[in-house]
C-alpha cells in the first residue's frame, strides 16, 4: 500500500475531483483527545480541556498538549484511497539541526499498513540559550494513502506525536462512517516527555503506544513533555476522562525543572491521587517513577542544554544542580522513588487498587549500558520499544496491576 506527501488531483493514480467523499472532520472521528478546537484552517485536536489550557499560561504546556501524541482518526470505509490535508507546527531549535518530519501511521483492521509524511506547515524556532520563540508559516501539506484493499475495513490514522497538526480537510474514494467505541478498557496515562514520545520512530511506536497494543486497550495518552509537574488542573483533567485503568509516571520533570523541594512534593503527590480518585474512587491505578536517567539519579535540577557540540548534529542536557544541596530538600530521582514508593505504601492501606512501580525495572543500568540515552535524558525508538514490551508484561501480564 504506498503512501505520498502531496497527491495530484486528476492524476492517474488519485480520484477524480467529483470522486472524492469530503467528510467534515468531527469529534466522534477522533479518539484520544480531550477537545477539538475549531481553526481557520480547520480543527485542532487538544489533549487538555479549555478549562485546563485557561488555568496555566506556560508557552511549552500549550505546546505539548496540541500534539497530538496517541490522537488518532478512526473511521470506517470501503475507500482504497485517503487524503487528509493538515497544517503541522513542527519544532526546530536555533543552531540544532532539523528534526525527522512527524510520522502519520496508518491501520487498517488493527494492522499497520502505510506511512506517511506530510510537506509545508510552520515552523516554530526556538533559541535554547535565551527560551525566545517565533513561528513561520508555512501552507497546508497532504498526506496522501492509496492502494487498500476494496473491503470494509476499520481505517485508523495516528497523527504525528510532535507536530501540532490541524486538520484541515478529510478526502476518501468512498463514504465513512463513523465507528462506535469498542469493549476494550481504556487506559489514561499521564507522564513527562518520554511517555509523550520524546524519539520514538512513529505515533504508534511510543511506548505507550507499543503497551497499549500489547495490552489490548484504548490509549489516551497524557503524555506532556516538559509539564509532568503534578499540576491540579492536569489531576482535574484526569479525574474527568472516563477510563478503566489509570497510571501517573512522575519524577523526571519535576527534577529537571528544579519545581519544587521535598517539603512540597510528597503533599503536592497526595493531592494529585485524592483529586484522581475523585472520579476513580476504584479503578487501578499505578503510580510509576522514573526510567534510570543516571545525570539526575543523584544530582538534583535544573537541566540544562549542552550546545557545545550542536554543530556536529549532538544535543545533551547536563545536570546543573548540587549533589550536596539533597540535605536541604532539593529534589533527585532517588529521593522522588523513595517518597513514591512510601506515599504509595501508605495510601495502598487505605486503597488496595493502588500500586506502584519503580520506573528502573523499565529501563535501569543494564539497559543503560545497551542502550544509552542519546541526550542523557530521552531514550531512543529502540529503547521507547523496550519500555514499552516491559510495561505490557508488567502492568497488564499476569499478576499485573492491570491484569482484568
Amino acid at each position: 500500500m504506498s503512501s505520498e506527501h502531496d497527491a495530484v488531483p486528476g492524476s492517474s493514480s488519485a480520484p477524480r475531483d467529483s470522486d472524492w467523499v469530503i467528510t467534515p472532520i468531527t469529534a466522534d472521528l477522533l479518539r484520544g483527545m480531550a477537545d477539538l478546537e475549531r481553526t481557520e484552517h480547520g480543527a485542532l485536536p487538544h489533549r487538555l480541556p479549555a478549562r485546563a489550557r485557561a488555568q496555566c499560561a506556560d508557552a511549552q504546556l500549550a505546546r505539548v498538549e496540541s500534539q497530538p501524541s496517541g490522537v488518532r482518526l478512526v473511521f470506517r470505509t470501503r475507500g482504497t484511497t485517503i487524503e487528509l490535508d493538515t497544517l503541522r507546527t513542527k519544532m526546530a531549535y536555533e543552531g540544532v539541526p532539523p528534526r525527522p518530519d512527524g510520522v502519520y501511521d496508518l491501520l487498517v483492521d488493527g494492522s499497520l499498513a502505510g506511512q506517511a509524511s506530510t510537506t509545508g506547515g510552520n515552523v516554530l524556532l526556538t533559541d535554547l540559550t535565551t527560551g525566545a520563540a517565533e513561528t513561520r508559516p508555512g501552507p497546508v501539506g497532504t498526506v496522501r494513502f492509496s492502494g487498500l484493499p476494496d473491503s470494509a475495513k476499520v481505517v485508523e490514522i495516528w497523527l504525528p506525536h510532535n507536530e501540532i497538526t490541524q486538520l484541515a480537510a478529510l478526502r476518501t474514494d468512498a463514504p465513512v462512517e463513523t465507528v462506535p467505541g469498542g469493549d476494550r478498557p481504556v487506559w489514561l496515562h499521564h507522564g513527562s516527555s518520554i511517555s509523550h514520545g520524546s524519539d520514538a520512530a512513529s505515533p504508534t511506536t511510543t511506548w505507550p503506544a507499543l503497551a497499549a497494543s500489547l495490552g489490548g486497550v484504548e490509549l489516551i495518552n497524557l503524555g506532556l513533555g516538559g509539564c509532568a509537574l503534578l499540576d491540579p488542573f492536569t489531576a482535574r483533567a484526569m479525574r474527568d476522562t472516563a477510563a478503566d485503568l489509570i497510571s501517573v509516571k512522575i519524577g523526571i520533570n519535576v527534577v529537571n525543572t528544579d519545581l519544587m523541594r521535598l517539603r512540597a512534593f510528597g503533599p503536592a503527590v497526595h493531592g494529585f491521587l485524592d483529586t484522581i480518585r475523585e472520579g476513580h474512587p476504584t479503578a487501578p491505578l499505578l503510580v510509576v517513577s522514573s526510567i534510570l536517567c543516571p545525570i539526575h539519579e543523584d544530582t538534583p535540577g535544573p537541566s540544562a542544554p549542552d550546545l557545545s557540540n550542536v554543530s556536529e548534529g549532538k544535543l545533551e542536557f547536563l545536570a546543573m544542580g548540587d549533589p550536596a544541596e539533597r540535605a536541604r530538600g532539593k529534589l533527585t530521582l532517588n529521593v522522588i522513588r523513595d517518597e513514591l514508593a512510601r506515599i504509595v505504601k501508605q495510601r495502598s492501606a487505605d486503597d488496595p487498587n493502588l500500586h506502584y512501580l519503580d520506573g528502573r525495572e523499565l529501563y535501569g543500568e543494564a539497559d543503560f549500558a545497551e542502550l544509552p540515552l542519546p541526550d542523557q535524558i530521552h531514550p531512543d525508538a529502540a529503547t521507547h520499544r523496550r519500555i514499552g514490551e516491559r510495561f505490557a508484561k508488567l502492568a497488564f501480564g499476569t499478576g499485573g496491576p492491570f491484569t482484568a
